[in-house]
Formats: structure tokens, C-alpha cells, sequence
């Protein structure tokens, strides 16, 4: 990759979103994982949301892009979100021993 097109990549902006469910009192577990995901990506987001919602919801967005929904998949490994964050917004970036 060029340094320009490091750069760039850089500069751009990626927000992720966190809604869960205030129902079922996920808020705990939706901070864990916007803890792990900000810790992981310091310089990849620009930013990251806890949106509180309803009726058993916790899904993660990438740029206004589902990448999880519980409904759909049971609730996320840190690891699984990580790896769908990391090819969204670092696709190059090493997770270390995520990756295994």
C-alpha cells in the first residue's frame, strides 16, 4: 500500500453503533464490547455509539451497514466483531491472535 493510500484510509471516517436493548439490561454488555472494539481500532474510528433501544434488540453497525444482528446470529464473540469491524475499516490490520 502507498503511503498515500495509507494516508487516506486514515482520514476517513468510520463510526460503528451499538444498539441494545434497555429491556433486557444489555447496556453492560454492549459498553464491554465498544470498550474492546475502541481499544482495538483507536485510530481506525472516528467514532463509536451506544444506541439504546427495544424489544431484545443488540445489533452492531459499521457505517450504517449491519454486520451484527442477534437475532440473526445469537450474541457476538468480541473476536467475530472485531474481524467484521477489521475488514470494514483496516482490512490490512493484524488482530494478533483474534486472527487465529
Amino acid at each position: 500500500m502507498t503511503d498515500a493510500l495509507a494516508e487516506n484510509r486514515v482520514q476517513q471516517e468510520h463510526r460503528v453503533q451499538i444498539e441494545y436493548c434497555t429491556q433486557c439490561r444489555w447496556l453492560p454488555r454492549a459498553a464491554w464490547l465498544a470498550q474492546e472494539l475502541l481499544t482495538t481500532f483507536e485510530t481506525e474510528l472516528t467514532e463509536l455509539s451506544l444506541k439504546p433501544g427495544t424489544g431484545g434488540v443488540f445489533v452492531v453497525r459499521v457505517d450504517d451497514e449491519v454486520v451484527w444482528d442477534r437475532r440473526e446470529q445469537g450474541f457476538p464473540e468480541p473476536t467475530a466483531v472485531k474481524k467484521l469491524v477489521r475488514d470494514r475499516v483496516a482490512p490490512g490490520k493484524s488482530l494478533g491472535h483474534s486472527d487465529k
